[in-house]
């Protein structure tokens, strides 16, 4: 099945349907660094003469259906989903123009979520695991590797739980996004360093692009991590302290250059908690501090055709027209794409580790002056 609207191409089971888009209510692709990639469209359901309708017994509308969406726009054309239908719902009004078939699903890590499993995992690092994992699914991995080995004298990974819940969790624990994108599986930590998105521009004349923003800054988010405990074999304290990310700071001034010094800085102590070593307390440590240490969230909305570009999460976009301490590089961590008669509009949510700019953001010829500061 495929269709074209506003540049939009939908394909089940790489069978194409003729004139899809003329019943296409609405659709909806949710991709977020977190959780499952969904989509969900909704399709007009006719009344034929012979009192059948369309789409309802059509195989092509059925579950488990392998569903591919792209969406292009004049200079940038993206897969921004490849899944499966999991869910249908037929939806009959008052009057036939009431008459609707939703279908959602999800992406391929779905197929990953199926069958809870009870085994361990000997002497393996977490990469290890997730590589095996992916190649379990024919997934080709993209993933970055770990240093603890899981040495099985001390402690084995004891799986209880579905293979993606089980890569979620131990991606949690090292700070990585673990995530499925088409035929590839990804195990890795955030992409902060890649070169960023074209410019998402508030308030900024000719080039506004984006039509709300809005931003929080959480003061009470940062905090230092420390984990204490005794080694298994020497009964020695250990001791693992974070208070410094890896990750570039995405601005001049962190969090920490904020405090007065009357302001105690923010600490956690982990308690029950069960670590093999320094190595793994300290890998524990350095996810939750760099978890905290995003300190700055926002959301917005932008319409696909101004922009002229496929926003997508698990990347770096920059925005300018917001001043000079709110402008500047920031980590995109969701987008919804909205394809409805009203036109293509893309809902972001994008979080920053550090405020004011640094002055080697690309602000696409743009320049840190009255107006970028203030708007124009």
């Amino acid at each position: 099945m495929t269709t074209r609207q506003d540049n939009l191409r939908i394909v089940v089971d790489g069978t194409e349907l003729a004139d899809l888009h003329c019943d296409l209510v609405s659709l909806e692709v949710e991709l977020d660094e977190q959780l499952t990639g969904m989509f969900r469209m909704t399709l007009a359901l006719l009344l034929s003469a012979d009192g059948t309708w369309n789409f309802l017994d059509e195989e092509g509308f059925s579950i488990w259906r392998k569903v591919v969406i792209t969406a292009g726009l004049v200079n940038d054309t993206r897969r921004l989903i490849t899944g499966y239908i999991t869910h249908l719902r037929p939806e009959f009004g008052v009057g036939l123009e009431q008459c609707r078939l939703v279908v959602w699903g999800m992406d391929a890590s779905v197929l990953m979520d199926r069958e809870d499993q009870l085994t361990t995992w000997p002497d393996k690092k977490d990469s290890d695991i997730a590589a095996e994992i992916f190649d379990k699914y024919g997934l080709a991995g993209n993933v970055t590797e770990t240093e603890v080995v899981h040495n099985e004298k001390l402690s084995t990974i004891v799986q209880r739980e579905t293979d993606i819940q089980l890569l979620k969790r131990l991606a949690l624990r090292n700070g990585f996004e673990c995530f499925v994108d088409g035929d590839a599986g990804y195990f890795r930590p955030p992409a902060v360093s890649s070169a960023p998105q074209p410019v998402l521009a508030v308030q900024f004349g000719n080039e506004t692009n984006v039509n709300t923003f809005k931003l929080e800054v959480n003061a009470l988010t940062p905090a230092s991590v420390t984990m204490v405990q005794q080694d298994h074999t020497t009964a020695d304290a250990l001791q693992a302290t974070v208070a410094t990310s890896k990750h570039p700071a995405l601005g001049a001034r962190p969090a920490a250059s904020y405090l007065p010094a009357e302001v105690p800085a923010g600490h956690i102590q982990v308690g029950q908690t069960v670590t093999t070593g320094q190595a793994e307390m300290e890998v524990l440590c350095r996810g939750l501090f760099d978890q905290g240490d995003w300190f700055v969230t926002g959301e917005g909305e932008v319409s696909g055709n101004r922009y002229g570009s496929i926003l997508m999460p698990r990347g770096t976009v920059t925005i300018k027209g917001i001043g000079e301490t709110y402008s500047g590089v920031y980590y995109v961590t969701h987008v919804t794409h909205r394809f409805t008669p009203d036109g293509y509009k893309q809902v972001f949510r994008v979080k920053r580790n550090a405020l004011t700019t640094t002055g080697t953001e690309d602000f696409a010829g743009g320049s840190l002056s009255a107006d970028l500061i203030g708007g124009r």
